[in-house]
């Protein structure tokens, strides 16, 4: 029997169905990652068309059947727009939403991970943050919250100030996450811990990792 839930959450993924549905991978704050058909969603005028799309972020009713959810309406709160103007913000979100679909598992509930993805992809469309130094804050702050965070490196001659950086950035709570700027030198010492760490954690190639290479 179906059962009619609510939930909120983002849009992380979507491929196409048959002539015109779409199956969409919503990452929730009340079920953790699942997987929900979009009936008639490519249909041009379905209520449902341009509401399922990757970055979408809002309530989302379903009918959720024996083995499968299916959207039946959306509220969506921010469509993030502002990276259809910004190729660039665009592929480290892109990035975010990789990594956070390899970390997340079906019905696995992540509240936190959750939050740090949205605001971290808010900071990116924030021009007064590099999004290099939005990049090695989120991979810190994500392998922090599944228990993967190294801590700081002991072997290497780090500046002081990268290290308070690192400190900062797992300890801190997220709405003061990008409430800071570093010079270049200690950009560059986060950029190499924070992508060795996520290269140490994740096991397959993520295909919007090699467009930012290019970037």
């Amino acid at each position: 029997m179906e059962e009619l839930v609510n939930v909120r959450g983002i849009i992380i993924k979507h491929s196409p169905v048959g002539d015109y549905d779409l199956v969409a991978t919503i990452f929730t704050a009340e079920r953790g990652k699942i997987t929900a058909f979009a009936r008639n969603a490519r249909k041009p005028g379905n209520k449902l068309s341009g509401n399922v799309e990757p970055f979408s972020f809002g309530t989302f009713k379903l009918y959720e059947g024996r083995n499968s959810y299916t959207i039946i309406e959306t509220s969506i709160d921010n469509y993030f727009e502002g990276f259809r103007q910004n190729f660039e913000s665009a592929c480290y979100g892109s990035f975010f939403l990789e990594i956070v679909n390899f970390y997340t598992r079906e019905n696995n509930e992540d509240k936190e991970l959750l939050n740090l993805l949205y605001v971290s992809l808010k900071a990116l469309l924030n021009n007064s943050i590099p999004n290099r130094l939005v990049r090695s804050v989120f991979q810190l702050r994500a392998l922090k919250s599944q228990g993967e965070y190294p801590g700081i490196p002991g072997e290497e001659a780090l500046l002081d100030s990268t290290k308070y950086a690192m400190d900062y950035i797992v300890r801190s709570p997220l709405e003061k996450l990008y409430t800071f700027n570093v010079t270049k030198e200690v950009l560059s010492e986060l950029e190499q811990i924070s992508n060795r760490y996520i290269d140490m954690s994740i096991d397959r190639p993520l295909k919007s990792l090699e467009m930012l290479n290019i970037l």
